[in-house]
């Protein structure tokens, strides 16, 4: 590991994996839970329950992951073996969840719903879990991480925007809406599989042939990693992020469709709140040089909690422009969140290195995604049933319950959740002093 800048072939090696992991959030999030109930014909309260149960497998397989890989030996490297063996399976059961069974019956459809989700989510662990932990495999320096994690997010931007974008066009350019999210399900899949397979390719791990395969059990693993306090308040804070974020990425095709009645502005709302996103990643990298992380992070709460107030009381008065705009001034929010979260966590296995004198990377990235994916499933269990609640009736005109329901949706909930996590991160301790201090007592213990 090194303390020096890592050379750009590498960030861009390392980032580019990030462009498929966020076409995978970006297609669960903006289109699983209208495509279950508008296209495969699923309940929304049943379509909010099979996200959840699918998500739940996650509570096994996300900490297993990174068990096994925290163990794995290989002349490959610890972490790099699973993005060449796990993305074909990734492209296949993308395609599997997003082809329409045509299943008539609502229980069996909420099954078959489930069960595709957790082969889904399984795939998407066996691959993102590992190449989340090479983050710390790569360089210990605090600012060079926040560098690496910008790379990173360049290209998830990148693979957001192509989800956010090309799902519409994809869908609409064929004869119905069934085939149109196959085949939406067969070429994010390839974009998902290729980038895997690209970072196998460009990146490379430090030699661990003689490093100790770590004792501990699973259980005793993973307590410890519940004993890292700020790690805990990362990832805390995280899953409140993804909550809030999921309520407004789930419920914006909604809004346009039934609020505005005009659903071909969808996809210029995603692409517009995606490339100002964009463009202020670099600019949140320069920021948290200035004013560190957590106020970098705090930044991009309050942006977006301020974003969803204004749209919530005025978005159904001023009109679609309106709402376009706040998706401009919401980007700058979901930029400066990119990056600070994931250059936190590597910090926080440092400081759980120098406490413990062990190394458990892939347990703390395997609880993080878990973490993630929870958070994920939690805003889209939660919208099924606020609309369920609300009267909500696929493709036909809405009651003002179902209505108000979506403005809930978009509105209120996310910004208490947002607030949440403002109040949270700010208990969060380790700034660049505290670490730099952490890294020399690491290395005078001789533990890097």
């Amino acid at each position: 590991m090194s303390h020096t800048k890592l050379p750009i072939r590498t960030k861009l090696g390392f980032g580019i994996c990030d462009l498929g992991g966020n076409l995978f959030f970006t297609a669960l999030g903006f289109w699983s839970l209208n495509y279950l109930t508008d296209t495969v014909g699923l309940a929304a309260g049943l379509a909010g329950i099979a996200v959840m149960v699918g998500k739940l497998w996650d509570a096994i397989t996300d900490p297993m992951m990174g068990f096994i890989s925290d163990r794995t030996r290989s002349r490959w490297g610890r972490r790099r073996p699973y993005l060449l063996f796990g993305a074909v399976p990734l492209f296949l059961t993308m395609w599997f969840f997003f082809t329409n069974p045509h299943i008539s019956s609502q229980v069996a459809l909420a099954v078959w719903a489930a069960l595709a989700l957790m082969l889904l989510n399984t795939a998407y662990t066996v691959i993102n879990i590992p190449y989340n932990s090479l983050t710390p495999e790569l360089t210990d320096d605090y600012h060079e991480r926040t560098s690496l994690n910008g790379f990173r997010f360049g290209f998830a931007v990148f693979g957001t925007i192509l989800g956010a974008a090309a799902v519409q066009p994809i869908v609409g350019a064929f004869p119905n809406k069934s085939a149109g999210f196959s085949a939406v399900g067969i070429i994010l899949g390839s974009v998902m599989t290729l980038s895997a397979l690209a970072t196998f390719f460009a990146v490379r791990e430090k030699d661990h042939s003689n490093t100790e395969i770590p004792k501990e059990g699973f259980f005793a693993t993973y307590l410890s990693v519940f004993k890292n306090k700020p790690y805990l308040i990362v990832l805390g804070t995280y899953a409140l992020n993804l909550t809030g974020l999921n309520f407004l990425q789930g419920i914006l095709v909604y809004y346009t469709k039934y609020i505005y009645r005009n659903e071909s502005i969808t996809t210029p709302a995603m692409v517009l709140l995606l490339l100002v996103a964009m463009v202020c990643i670099p600019i949140s990298v320069l920021v948290s040089k200035k004013v560190g992380k957590k106020i970098t992070y705090q930044i991009s709460f309050a942006v977006l909690a301020s974003a969803c107030a204004a749209i919530y009381f005025l978005g159904h008065i001023l009109g679609p422009n309106f709402f376009l705009a706040m998706m401009v001034y919401a980007g700058v929010g979901i930029g400066f969140g990119y990056v600070a979260p994931w250059a936190m966590v590597p910090d926080t296995i440092e400081y759980d290195a120098v406490m413990t004198g062990k190394r458990k990377e892939g347990a703390f990235y395997g609880m993080w995604t878990f973490t993630s994916k929870l958070g994920q499933s939690l805003s889209i269990f939660i919208s099924g049933a606020v609309l369920s609640l609300g009267g909500y009736v696929a493709d036909a005109a809405q009651s003002a319950g179902a209505k108000n329901a979506i403005r809930l949706l978009i509105g209120p909930l996310p910004i208490v959740v947002l607030i949440a996590a403002i109040v949270l991160i700010q208990f969060y301790p380790l700034d660049e002093k505290t670490y730099e201090k952490l890294i020399a007592e690491e290395k005078a213990r001789g533990l890097k």
